[in-house]
């Protein structure tokens, strides 16, 4: 007879086809089950935090929920930071994790309910009666509330013989969020007038837009209104006509693109939640720019919003154009603007002035040799503005920053097992720092692994957590704790499988551009690992140094 576990297994099976973990007591029936009864795909990684971001990666790389998996206690905990991330991050997912038995606690039991709470995650425990029925309901929760979920199962429950497993029903999900009542409709006219009347219109879409489907109904809008557009650091790719886009906003930004969008007058924003480092700490729009916003938050998310439709993105733009009607303007701001020009970015010197490599040129000279069927995956660190700024990526789900969210670093490494199991004809780039490969390089296995000849991880090796050099150095403090004894990462490589290259010059990356022309089926995950000088302050972080000083 099946047992609780195997009824788990079976009914997420029938939604999700990718299951990441490491085994132990409390999951081990669960595990069974699926590696021996369903066709879901268990992918093994070397530490629990894995689990949750390769879960997470594989969600915002294919828009497929997965699931991670650990056992009880210090395998749970493990997980936090990353249940934390996807929490902020708003990504749906679910965590299997084996618990105290229903007797009650033993000595290596912690209140797993508790702590997970306190990163905001709810828990479902599954009981002998009911374990199919909440699972559904579990993966109901985080689809509906785009979060990650815990399904616990108790220890003394997971082996019980549990009957015929149910058919499980699909999920219910809501429909999207449709704009409602007079405000939205006074507020909509408002915005469709203030677009139709605007010299200078602009629009700005989020990870949220594209979540909605809304980049065809976003591309006739911006071509009926002759509006230039831009995305936030996730939601770049959005817009179909890349000849009129600014590219990213906030730091990221190209200095030339965001003197354009200061000089809009008027903005309307969607699926996008204005944080700090989009609105470059306040200053994207001028105090003259009109801007609105449409998104399904409760309320406006920045003060300088001055009108606000809540609403799903595509049926607010979709709404907007058939308002703003097939006139389109005579002489469009967009024509008369060199937008290539405005999104250059410096271009860096072969090396800089401490004679270890620009990292701007080197961004640069990378592009140039990537396959252009790419998606990148990116750790926290200084070093997140080279590929943001460098590296153009189709769409949002090209580019995942996995840790952001939470502020945190050592999530890199694992974002690669997911991004690889959902893109599975796609090269996957990671970009990560020598501090957070590091943090993760338990999970340096598991991303070979799992990418084998359809990998590249680039190390930005400054010997130093650079952005603590960068904010704190700078004031004077002790800067020993900031440092990293320089580590040969291209050996870290070589001793799990993959190629190492140490890059030293520009001359060095002859080497990625050899193997992006081998056949990937025979050639090794490369890494290059670039010394690069921490001299070299990325501008989004002295945007950061500027309001913190």
């Amino acid at each position: 007879m099946p047992t609780v576990s195997a009824h788990v297994a079976h009914t997420l099976a029938q939604h999700i086809d990718a299951v990441f973990g490491v085994m132990g007591n409390g999951n081990a029936y669960f595990l069974d089950a699926i590696e021996t009864q369903t066709d879901a795909v268990f992918t093994a990684v070397r530490h629990e935090q894995g689990a949750v971001v390769a879960a997470d990666a594989h969600f915002r790389a294919s828009g497929r929920i997965a699931a991670g998996t650990s056992t009880y206690g210090a395998g749970f905990t493990n997980t936090l930071t990353a249940l934390a991330e996807a929490v902020q991050a708003h990504v749906p997912l679910v965590l299997v994790v084996g618990d105290e038995p229903t007797s009650g606690p033993r000595p290596w039991d912690v209140d797993q309910i508790a702590l997970a709470s306190a990163v905001g995650a709810r828990t479902y425990t599954v009981g002998r009666a009911d374990a199919a029925a909440t699972t559904v309901i579990a993966i109901e929760h985080a689809l509906t509330y785009r979060v990650p979920v815990v399904l616990a199962i108790p220890y003394d429950v997971a082996a019980l013989e549990a009957g015929v497993v149910p058919e499980a029903p699909a999920p219910r999900l809501p429909a999207p969020l449709a704009p409602r009542g007079e405000f939205a409709e006074g507020t909509l006219g408002e915005i469709a007038a203030a677009l139709a009347g605007a010299s200078r219109p602009f629009l700005l879409a989020g990870r949220g837009a594209w979540l909605a489907g809304a980049g065809d109904a976003l591309g006739e809008l911006a071509r009926l209104t002759g509006a230039l557009t831009a995305s936030s650091a996730l939601g770049r790719g959005v817009f179909p006509e890349t000849q009129y886009d600014l590219g990213v906003t906030g730091g990221f930004g190209a200095d030339g693109a965001m003197e354009l969008v200061r000089s809009a007058d008027v903005a309307v924003v969607f699926g996008a939640s204005l944080n700090q480092f989009t609105m470059r700490f306040g200053e994207l729009f001028a105090p003259g720019t009109r801007v609105f916003q449409v998104d399904i938050a409760p309320a406006a998310t920045h003060p300088h919003v001055g009108g606000f439709v809540r609403a799903d993105a595509r049926l607010a733009a979709e709404e907007l154009v058939a308002r703003v009607g097939s006139a389109s303007p005579s002489a469009p701001w967009r024509e008369t603007v060199d937008v290539a020009a405005a999104r250059a970015y410096d271009e860096g010197d072969d090396l800089a002035a401490d004679g270890r490599l620009d990292p701007r040129s080197a961004a640069r000279r990378i592009a140039e040799l990537l396959p252009s069927d790419r998606v990148v995956v990116s750790d926290g660190g200084h070093f997140i503005g080279w590929a943001n700024m460098y590296w153009p990526v189709e769409a949002p789900d090209r580019m995942m920053m996995v840790g952001t969210a939470f502020q945190s670093i050592g999530q890199g490494w694992p974002s690669v097992v997911g991004a690889a199991l959902a893109r599975r004809e796609s090269t996957v780039v990671l970009t990560s720092g020598d501090g957070g490969g590091l943090m993760a390089i338990a999970d340096l296995e598991s991303a070979v692994r799992a990418a084998q000849g359809r990998g590249i991880a680039v190390i930005w090796n400054d010997a130093a957590y650079g952005a603590e050099v960068n904010l704190y150095g700078l004031k004077g403090l002790a800067d020993g704790p900031m440092r990293i004894p320089e580590v040969d990462f291209a050996a870290f490589g070589a001793a799990v499988g993959a190629e190492g290259v140490v890059v030293k010059s520009l001359a060095d990356l002859d080497r990625l551009a050899a193997w992006a022309q081998e056949d990937a089926a025979t050639r090794r995950f490369l890494l290059l690992d670039l010394r690069i000088s921490g001299d070299v302050i990325a501008p989004y972080q002295q945007e950061i140094i500027r309001v913190n000083s």
